[in-house]
C-alpha cells in the first residue's frame, strides 16, 4: 500500500511552510539531546561500517550527525519539501538525501539492494503514521536491516498525549509550533499501548534492548519547561 494522498500533502504543507531555521520543527532537537545518545545505544550491536539510514528525516538534522558516527548516511523523507530542507542544510556535510515511501515495498527493497544490509535510525515515524500504513513502515525497517543490519527505533508512548493536552490546554493556547503541527493535520503519539512492539514483531524484527526515555522538543510551556515526550527506544535485529 502506498499513504493517503491527504497524508502525504499534510507533511508537504508543513515543511512547505516550514523556515529552514534550526529548531523551527517541534522535534528538530539538537543532536545531543537525540541522536546522540541514541547512538550510543545502537553502536554496542551495530557496524558502524555499514551505511546508516535515517528514516523520517526530516530537514536532516539527526542525519548530519549520524554521518559522523557511521561509514555512510542516507536520509529518507516522504516529503520533496523535508528533502530540500535538508540538502540546503547540509552544505558540504557528507550525506545523502532522497524522497522515499516507506510503504512503498519496492521502492524500500530497491533502496537496500543498492545499499547492503543496513543500519536504520527512526525516531518517532510509525506512531504519527496512518494506522494502516504502520506494518509497511515497520516492514521497512526489516528490509533495510536485512540480516546483518540493525535498527534504533524510539515511538512516542501513549503518554505523551497527556503531556501534548496539558501544552494544549495553556490558557494562551497551544505554543505556536504546536498549534502549527495541528494546523496541518499531524497526529502525534497516536499509536495504542503495545502497538508498536507487536508491529515491531510482526515485521520480523527481534529486539537486542529496550527502554523508556523521553524526546525532547523544542518547544516549552509558557513558565519556560520544555516539552519533554515519553518514548520508548528499540535495538533491533533481524531473525
Amino acid at each position: 500500500m502506498n499513504v493517503s494522498d491527504n497524508y502525504r500533502g499534510n507533511w508537504e504543507s508543513y515543511w512547505s511552510e516550514t523556515s529552514d531555521a534550526p529548531g523551527e520543527a517541534i522535534w528538530d532537537s539538537d543532536p545531543s539531546l537525540t541522536a546522540e545518545p541514541h547512538s550510543a545505544l545502537l553502536l554496542p550491536h551495530a557496524d558502524r561500517a555499514r551505511p546508516i539510514v535515517d528514516l523520517g528525516c526530516g530537514n536532516g538534522t539527526q542525519t548530519r550527525y549520524l554521518a559522523t558516527r557511521f561509514a555512510r548516511a542516507v536520509g529518507v523523507d516522504l516529503s520533496h519539501a523535508a528533502v530540500e530542507h535538508a540538502r540546503r542544510a547540509a552544505g558540504d556535510t557528507p550525506v545523502e538525501f532522497e524522497q522515499l515511501d516507506l510503504t512503498d515495498s519496492d521502492a524500500v527493497k530497491a533502496l537496500h539492494d543498492r545499499l547492503g544490509d543496513c543500519n536504520v535510525y527512526m525516531r518517532a515515524v510509525i506512531h504519527q503514521s496512518e494506522p494502516a500504513a504502520r506494518p509497511a513502515v515497520a516492514a521497512a525497517v526489516a528490509t533495510l536491516i536485512g540480516s546483518a543490519g540493525r535498527a534504533f527505533v524510539v515511538e512516542l508512548t501513549p503518554a505523551s498525549r497527556d503531556v501534548l493536552g496539558r501544552a494544549a490546554a495553556e490558557p494562551s493556547g497551544p505554543p505556536p509550533k504546536l498549534q502549527r503541527v495541528f494546523h496541518h493535520h499531524l497526529k502525534p503519539a497516536d499509536a495504542d499501548e503495545g502497538e508498536i512492539p507487536r508491529l515491531l514483531g510482526e515485521a520480523g524484527l527481534t529486539v537486542l534492548a529496550e527502554g523508556d526515555t523521553v524526546l525532547p522538543q523544542t518547544e516549552h510551556l509558557t513558565d519556560g519547561t520544555r516539552i519533554d515526550l515519553p518514548a520508548r527506544w528499540f535495538v533491533l535485529a533481524g531473525r
